[in-house]
């Protein structure tokens, strides 16, 4: 063998080892891509049932039940809403303390073939200011919130998954 072609050889051979490597390493990362997604993305697309996501919004107000579950550890039902948009969401384990309804949330787990998110884990906003983008972001595109005009608004006066609640008229 001439010395161009074990030259040529050895090219290659590291030409396909950089490539399985890549390979390999780019379908590991897609294993753990997390992606996030509000309630509206997902009454449009319902992601697979096998696929861990993201889902972020407010906590619907009202929507929270606190039980116990089988094991002995607490559970918690509520619904996560990005105003357009709900999704029934179960958790089993400790809240965050700074866990509430009409609060910024986001919740890591699989959407079931039944339509409940059942979450593994979830974060509350950290202080009375901040809200995930992720969940920014959904609110702006759901048209409920307009940066320019000040901070968003709570949840309470948005939410339109509540009826309307008759209010007292005028000299009624």
């Amino acid at each position: 063998m001439t010395r161009k072609r074990r030259r040529l050889w050895l090219l290659l051979l590291c030409g396909l080892g950089l490539g399985s490597a890549t390979a390999l390493t780019l379908t590991a990362f897609q294993d753990n891509l997390v992606f996030f997604r509000s309630p509206s993305d997902i009454a449009q697309a319902a992601p697979t049932p096998d696929r861990a996501f993201r889902l972020g919004g407010l906590v619907e107000a009202g929507s929270v039940a606190r039980e116990t579950a089988a094991d002995g550890r607490p559970a918690a039902r509520f619904r996560v809403t990005d105003g357009a948009h709900a999704v029934s969401v179960t958790y089993t384990g400790v809240l965050p303390d700074l866990f509430r309804e009409g609060q910024g949330v986001v919740t890591l787990g699989k959407l079931g073939p039944d339509g409940v998110f059942r979450a593994s884990e979830v974060l509350a906003r950290h202080d009375e200011t901040y809200m995930p983008p992720e969940v920014a972001d959904a609110l702006k595109r759901s048209g409920h919130w307009n940066p320019a005009e000040g901070a968003a608004p709570p949840a309470a006066s948005w939410n339109t998954l509540e009826p309307e609640r008759s209010r007292p008229r005028n000299g009624s």
